[in-house]
């Protein structure tokens, strides 16, 4: 037995960033209607955390252009936290206009990556990200941190772990509650997630930390599983496994909150989440953009009830 398996008692939070990092990577553009109605619909699933919209420029990201009018129109639950993306001082400001309960910001490890996605060095990223910290803090604002391309680059190949706790120690000392590790391109293995995490928790408490796998190589199950042993307890999942990485040919989607909740479930550790709603949820996204998920626990489950 599993030193995960013998903590039953352990929650496990999921922060759902299916309406942000999902949608955005989606060729279908859904209205204001059809967003809302998704929001509303992981609301009631138990969900803590749902990463609501993006406060980005919609000439990079059109698909996240009305994230105002979603925030503005969601039934707000008590208890749950519903975030923004903010890239810069700008973003800031339109994510407080609508009450974002909170909001995040980014980097990546990699000089290339940071060139490709944000248009900026890594230096240049972290001067911007300073800033949107100590004024969001300033609004009494929370401000969760994400890394991209921990595990590998789509540009510069392996990443030293050196690198990534250098950032994630910056964000920290910003003033970040937290640090997203993202594996983006989805190539990392359970060894080399368990690795990241014992480097950086030579230095950082585990607690301070989450991560944030894509699935492109069937990894993203058992890479959590190896870091939930190591004291990992928030994992950023994605409804029916949308996403993806418009800067990494073949990146496929995030993990699929369906599938991390089964696992989750099965291993008897609560997360506290409905799967009926999560499927209810499933059901309404997937039709409306036209496609099945990647979630395999939804496609079963969905299929015996059907």
């Amino acid at each position: 037995m599993s030193k995960v398996q013998q903590q039953e008692a352990i929650d496990i939070r999921l922060v759902e960033v299916g309406p942000r990092d999902g949608l955005q990577n989606e060729s279908v553009n859904l209205d204001v209607d059809d967003k809302i109605r998704l929001i509303n619909l992981l609301s009631t699933s138990g969900l803590q955390n749902i990463e609501s919209g993006s406060f980005v420029s919609p000439k990079w990201v059109p698909q996240m252009a009305n994230s105002a009018e979603v925030l503005q129109g969601i039934s707000r639950k008590p208890g749950v936290t519903y975030s923004a993306l903010t890239p810069n001082a700008r973003g800031l400001e339109d994510a407080l206009a609508v009450s974002s309960d909170e909001v995040a910001v980014f980097a990546a490890v990699t000089e290339t990556f940071s060139q490709r996605n944000t248009n900026c060095s890594i230096q240049e990223s972290l001067q911007r990200i300073e800033t949107v910290v100590k004024q969001s803090l300033a609004a009494n604002i929370p401000v969760r941190g994400y890394l991209s391309c921990v595990l590998g680059c789509p540009y510069e190949g392996s990443v030293n772990p050196d690198v990534v706790l250098k950032m994630a120690e910056q964000l920290l000392e910003f003033g970040c509650y937290e640090i997203s590790l993202g594996d983006t391109i989805g190539v990392g293995t359970p060894v080399d997630a368990a690795n990241l995490i014992k480097k950086l928790t030579e230095q950082l408490p585990v607690e301070r930390l989450a991560v944030h796998f894509h699935d492109t190589y069937g990894q993203a199950l058992a890479n959590i599983h190896a870091v939930l042993a190591l004291g990992v307890t928030v994992i950023d999942t994605s409804i029916a496994g949308l996403g993806g990485c418009p800067y990494a040919k073949g990146a496929s989607g995030n993990v699929a909150t369906e599938d991390v909740v089964y696992m989750l479930d099965g291993m008897n550790l609560n997360t506290g989440l409905d799967m009926s709603t999560l499927l209810q949820a499933n059901r309404f996204i997937t039709g409306k953009l036209g496609r099945a998920g990647s979630s395999r626990a939804a496609a079963a489950l969905l299929s015996i009830d059907s």
